[in-house]
């Protein structure tokens, strides 16, 4: 009789989970380390982030750290994480999570905008991937998780430069789960909906003013456009975030999940 179980302990790995100061980011950090991963947190307020890594889990023994990063100097925080690996040593997941850029029109959006989008987005995924990559496959174990947006599946309103950069960074995932599925090194995305985060309050109060709409109503316009009539919490994302870091999704790969109680209408 064969008997299998899920296998969801990451004792012994070690994340690298980035914008992990506050919403989904702060949510994954804290449900891996439940599950016995190291973290080392990433975020540009040095203050919070002394605040987060206190309330991390050490159940299993973990020292967590954290780097003071801005995702605006792309270089800058290349370096940062290099010289982070030679204490360290091997990351055996990433969790990638930036802020995502202002609102608008793509008609509207300037040639900077899109640059500076692209630079926070891709080019810092990217050098934090070439960063822990030979880590990961000197381990045998790596998992690249991006949180992205349901937009790479149906672009939202409004968000021109967003749905624009969040599609690129979708194919690149999928371009990278390609070249390093033979090292079993996984690349995934998280595709988030609605949830509820400082990103999302700004996003509320925002539409309020250009509608003159209350807030209320527009969350509530929001909660009601989704099948379970409510938003994510962030915690139900960090769950998506923490199954896919895990043993038990080995051989899940290059996929775009989404965490939206149903709201993209595609498939």
């Amino acid at each position: 009789m064969y008997l299998c179980h899920m296998d969801l302990n990451l004792q012994g790995k070690h994340a690298l989970v980035c914008g992990s100061t506050q919403g989904i980011g702060k949510a994954a950090a804290m449900e891996l380390a439940t599950l016995g991963a190291t973290v080392t947190l990433v975020a540009r307020n040095e203050e919070k982030l002394n605040v987060v890594c206190s309330e991390l889990p050490v159940d299993s023994g973990q020292i967590h750290r954290y780097i003071k990063a801005d995702f605006n100097d792309p270089e800058a925080l290349k370096t940062k994480i290099s010289d982070h690996l030679q204490t360290v040593g091997a990351i055996h997941i990433l969790v990638n999570n930036t802020g995502g850029p202002p609102g608008g029109p793509a008609l509207n959006a300037s040639v900077p905008e899109f640059l500076t989008a692209f630079n926070n987005h891709l080019i810092c995924n990217h050098h934090l991937v070439q960063c822990v990559a030979n880590g990961m496959k000197a381990e045998k174990y790596g998992r690249i998780i991006n949180i992205i947006s349901t937009s790479v599946k149906q672009p939202l309103n409004n968000l021109g430069v967003s749905n624009t950069i969040r599609g690129a960074v979708a194919n690149w995932s999928k371009t990278l789960a390609n070249e390093l599925g033979p090292f079993n090194i996984t690349v995934n995305n998280v595709l988030p909906g609605a949830t509820h985060t400082v990103r999302l309050k700004s996003i509320i109060a925002d539409k309020a003013i250009k509608t003159g709409q209350s807030e209320k109503v527009i969350a509530d316009n929001m909660a009601n456009a989704v099948p379970m009539k409510r938003v994510a919490e962030a915690h139900e994302v960090a769950n998506a975030i923490a199954f896919l870091a895990s043993p038990a999704a080995s051989y899940i790969n290059g996929i775009n999940l989404p965490v939206d109680g149903g709201r993209t209408a595609c498939l």
